[in-house]
Formats: structure tokens, C-alpha cells, sequence
């Protein structure tokens, strides 16, 4: 019996060793020439769904700054995901990129903390924020100024019922800032409600946006960032 059992174990080995050199055979780890890690990496950025263009017959389009994808990251649970192609639709706030095989994804919003996307040589950094009680910012935001009272970008486009010939609906970008105080996030609708929100350092304010000339105005957001980085200096 035990020279049975001792015979079968060899021959098994024997085996398993001529199908470990047969080509084109291998671990599940080698198949692709790729490790595992990699495997499950990429599985874990394409875990969306395929993306359709349902508006289509809108005129314009969903997206931020230009239809085309542009290099950027992609930060999930953490781990980032380097010199991938992306484009940020605004009006489902939705961020989107293609796989190896060339499928549009949509991908899993949930999982992503951060993202960023160059344009015009420079980069836009984008998180994506969770509504609370205190809040009603949620989604991806841009991050214009990451200091003590942090300032947002809230890119969004809506659609305006034939608005252009009567005939044709239109995208119409809007765009909303807002400022993070005291543990709230406060939307900025005018010069002077910003303003209002700095009033402990009002003298002070004042006087430096005076003497550097600075005409802050929401068509233009990135004319409250040195505002704000002041602020928080001379407040701290």
C-alpha cells in the first residue's frame, strides 16, 4: 500500500512539473504578464460603469473647460493612480476616463477622494465631498486656496430649455464659491458678503486690498484667494 500511494505522489509531481513547461501556460499571477497587485489596482480604478452621452442633442456640452480628455490622477481609498486621461462632466458631476480596450467609464464616485486634471499648463485639484447637516456642498470640488479657510469651486453646468433659435436646448455653465469657516461651508454670493465673513479683521482687510489694488469680483475666483490667504495670516 504505502509503495501504491508512494508511486502515485511521484507520478502526480511529474505531471504538474511537464504542465508548468508547456508554453503559454501559467499562474494566475503571469497570465497577462501582470502581478496580481496590478491586477487588482486596475480593477479598482475601472470599477464604474460604461458612460453614454444622453445629451447629445444639447448644444455645448457637460463638460468642464473642453470636451476632450486631459492628463490628470486619480486618487481611490488612498492609493493614487497616475498619468491617466480624464474629463469632468459638471452638469451630473460625474468623472469619466477610458480603459485599455477604449471604453468611456464613469467611474465609482464613492471610492474617489481626490482627483486632478491639467489645462492650460496648470492643474486643477478637485476632492469630492460628503453633504452633512451643517453642509449642503457635496460632490467634487475644486480646491482654490487649502489653507485654515479653505476656498471651493463648485463647477456646474445646467440646461436651458430651447434657448437657442426656440428650437434647441443649450448648456449653460454656473459656477458657485464657496468658503470654509468655523466649521462651515458658506456659499459666497456677492464682494460684500465675503467681505462681511471677515469683518473680526476688517481694518486690516480693507487696507491690504487697497493698497494691492485687488478687485474681487465672482467672475474671476481666483480674485478672493489672496484675500483669504491674508486673512488667515494676520488672524493666526
Amino acid at each position: 500500500m504505502y509503495k501504491i500511494m508512494r508511486l502515485i505522489i511521484l507520478l502526480l509531481t511529474t505531471f504538474l512539473q511537464l504542465i508548468n513547461c508547456l508554453p503559454g501556460i501559467s499562474g494566475p499571477a503571469e497570465a497577462t504578464g501582470t502581478s496580481t497587485n496590478d491586477t487588482i489596482d486596475i480593477q479598482t480604478l475601472y470599477n464604474g460603469r460604461a458612460w453614454r452621452n444622453l445629451y447629445y442633442r444639447v448644444k455645448g456640452d457637460q463638460f468642464l473647460f473642453k470636451s476632450d480628455f486631459m492628463p490628470g490622477s486619480v486618487t481611490i481609498h488612498g492609493k493614487e493612480f497616475n498619468n491617466i486621461q480624464v474629463k469632468y462632466d459638471i452638469y451630473g458631476d460625474e468623472l469619466l476616463t477610458f480603459t485599455d480596450r477604449g471604453i468611456i467609464i464613469q467611474l465609482n464616485k464613492e471610492m474617489i477622494d481626490l482627483f486632478n486634471m491639467s489645462y492650460n499648463d496648470r492643474v486643477y485639484y478637485f476632492k469630492r465631498m460628503d453633504v452633512d447637516s451643517l453642509n449642503s456642498l457635496s460632490g467634487y470640488v475644486n480646491i482654490l486656496y487649502d489653507g485654515p479657510s479653505p476656498l471651493y469651486i463648485k463647477y456646474r453646468k445646467e440646461i436651458l430649455t430651447l434657448a437657442v433659435e426656440n428650437k434647441y436646448d443649450l448648456f449653460n455653465e454656473i459656477d458657485k464659491i464657496y468658503l470654509q469657516k468655523d466649521g462651515k461651508i458658506l456659499l459666497i454670493n456677492s464682494k460684500k458678503e465675503f467681505l462681511g465673513l471677515l469683518k473680526d479683521q476688517k481694518q486690516q482687510v480693507h487696507s491690504f486690498i487697497k493698497t494691492n489694488k485687488i478687485r474681487i469680483t465672482k467672475k474671476n475666483p481666483e480674485s478672493f484667494k489672496p484675500v483669504i490667504e491674508y486673512y488667515d495670516k494676520i488672524r493666526n
